[in-house]
């Protein structure tokens, strides 16, 4: 049976295929899950309706000449995990930073504790309402790390979580081992032979059982050395994975070089980074992928080298980040206005990355990110009267509609 073959008319497009890549009044055709054309109405090729004519005329969508996106990607989530640190936060309030906390056994390891505890059912229990909170903002991809079990068998629980509700929810999600997280108790003082047993153990068998998509590492002076960060890239290219990292958030130690040097898919957080690593991003075509939301939940005062970033012609991501202890929160949206008013990014900016440099940070590019032929047809259209306000609002979500696999998403199910 062939696929149907629709008509997306009256809209004004963000491409987001080559910066903005606004279309007045265009169209979309979409043949089951894929683009199968794009570009203004008037332009619209008679040949491609009256091929599908045969089978009956296309199905039509008249969108009232509302703005329509690419559907959006959150490409830095911790989204999997038990429990809330909402203590540690009443902490930091105190003037107890984010540092300090984690020394005394709270932060990360608190997670574990709770994240150890919990089923797999419970965890994906837990994450169901983050996951669709999302969901309901128009994302449609979704990176999730592993990194608060710091056991074979608890990194396996969270992973599968993950995959099991990129199965129960209309959304891409792909799944990356951050194993390398933070150092867990039974391997106290013992860091090196706890990024052997990763490299060597962990990371084959997870990935032979299908749970991973990539591999990730904290390098900070709270986590893990460059150089243990590099023992784990190269085992995850023995697998044939391909590499992320959390760099210069809290120090500089030279993450950001080290991973750039290893064609990492993105580097993130990047507060202290600076000129060198932004040319490094750009050269290899690294994503930097900024996260404001734990910028401003931290009380940083660093802010990432957002000029040098766009003078040396590096792409940047913004993500959500949403995890228990640094970034409790569940918008992108929210994210885009941080990424704006904190870091000083445009609204253009700001789309761009959530949509086409958020999908090359998950190595998705070629599939997602832009509205182009040939790509997954995930696209949102919007209750707004310039584009500009998808970053403007705050604690409102504009959205209309949902399109997902070239399917209309009904809620709150959210389903085709």
């Amino acid at each position: 049976m062939a696929a149907t073959l629709k008509l997306w008319r009256n809209a004004q497009l963000a491409t987001c295929d080559a910066a903005l890549g606004v279309i007045g009044r265009g169209a979309l055709v979409t043949r089951g899950g894929r683009i199968e054309w794009v570009g203004s109405e008037a332009a619209l090729p008679a040949s491609l309706i009256a091929s599908a004519a045969a089978g009956g005329a296309p199905e039509e969508h008249d969108l009232g000449g509302a703005w329509v996106t690419p559907g959006l990607i959150d490409c830095h989530t911790h989204l999997v995990f038990a429990g809330n640190r909402a203590g540690e936060y009443a902490e930091r309030l105190r003037g107890r930073s984010y540092a300090e906390i984690a020394r005394a056994g709270g932060g990360i390891l608190s997670t574990m504790r709770a994240v150890r505890g919990a089923s797999e059912q419970q965890l994906i229990d837990e994450s169901s309402p983050r996951l669709a909170a999302l969901a309901s903002e128009g994302v449609t991809t979704l990176e999730v790390k592993s990194g608060y079990g710091l056991t074979l068998a608890d990194e396996a629980k969270m992973l599968r979580a993950a995959r099991h509700l990129g199965r129960r929810f209309p959304l891409t999600v792909r799944t990356t081992l951050l194993a390398a997280h933070t150092l867990p108790p039974e391997y106290q003082g013992r860091a090196d032979a706890y990024i052997d047993t990763i490299a060597r153990h962990w990371l084959p068998e997870l990935a032979a059982q299908g749970l991973i998509d990539a591999v990730d590492v904290f390098c900070e002076s709270i986590a893990f050395s460059v150089a243990q960060a590099e023992r784990l890239f190269e085992a995850a290219r023995a697998s044939g994975l391909p590499v992320k990292i959390h760099a210069e958030q809290l120090t500089n130690l030279g993450g950001t070089l080290m991973a750039a040097s290893h064609g990492a898919l993105s580097c993130d957080h990047l507060e202290y980074a600076d000129g060198p690593e932004a040319a490094a991003l750009a050269r290899s075509g690294t994503v930097a992928v900024l996260l404001p939301v734990a910028f401003y939940c931290l009380a940083e005062g660093r802010k990432p080298p957002v000029a040098a970033l766009r003078a040396a012609g590096a792409a940047m991501a913004l993500a959500s980040d949403c995890n228990p202890g640094s970034a409790p929160g569940a918008s992108l949206l929210l994210a885009m206005s941080m990424g704006t008013r904190l870091f000083g990014l445009t609204a253009e900016e700001a789309l761009l990355g959530v949509t086409r440099h958020a999908a090359r940070a998950l190595g998705l590019e070629a599939e997602r990110g832009s509205l182009s032929p040939g790509k997954a047809a995930d696209f949102v259209v919007w209750n707004v009267r310039a584009v500009e306000e998808l970053s403007y609002w705050i604690g409102f979500n504009p959205r209309r509609t949902v399109v997902r696999a070239g399917e209309v998403l009904r809620w709150p199910n959210m389903t085709p």
